[in-house]
C-alpha cells in the first residue's frame, strides 16, 4: 500500500524546534520528488521545503535557515527539522510524493499525500 505518514506535530513557545517525520511505503519512498507543504484554514497549501533523489532540496523564502529538509533512504522517512519557530509557521503540516522532477513543485505534480500533522507555534 502506497501510503505516507506524518509524526512530530506538536504545540511550541516561538523560538522553539520541532521535527517532522514522514514514514514512505517503499514505493513512494523510491519517488524522485518528496516534499513537505503546509495549509492553514481559508488558504492555499503552500511549498514549505522539497528534496529530490539526488538530494538537492529548495526551500520557501519564509523557512530558508531555519528549516531542514532531508531523508534516510534506507528507512524510507523524510524529515523537516524546523528551528527558531514562529507564530506564523503555524499549519497542519503535509508530506508529499510525486515521480515527477521537483520542478516548481506546485501541488498538483504530487500524487501522494499523507494526511497531515499540525505544528502550532504561540507567541
Amino acid at each position: 500500500q502506497e501510503q505516507l505518514v506524518e509524526s512530530g506535530g506538536g504545540s511550541v513557545q516561538a523560538g522553539g524546534s520541532l521535527r517532522l517525520s514522514c514514514a514512505a511505503s517503499a514505493y513512494t519512498g523510491s519517488s524522485y520528488c518528496m516534499g513537505w507543504f503546509r495549509q492553514v484554514p481559508g488558504k492555499t497549501r503552500e511549498g514549505v521545503a522539497v528534496i529530490d533523489s539526488d538530494g538537492l532540496t529548495k526551500y520557501a523564502d519564509s523557512v530558508k535557515g531555519r528549516f531542514t529538509i532531508s531523508k534516510d533512504n534506507a528507512k524510507n522517512t523524510l524529515y523537516l527539522q524546523m528551528n527558531t519557530l514562529k507564530p506564523e509557521d503555524t499549519a497542519m503540516y503535509y508530506c508529499a510524493a510525486g515521480f515527477w522532477p521537483c520542478g516548481s513543485w506546485q501541488v498538483e505534480d504530487f500524487g501522494y499525500w499523507g494526511q497531515g500533522t499540525q505544528v502550532t507555534v504561540s507567541s
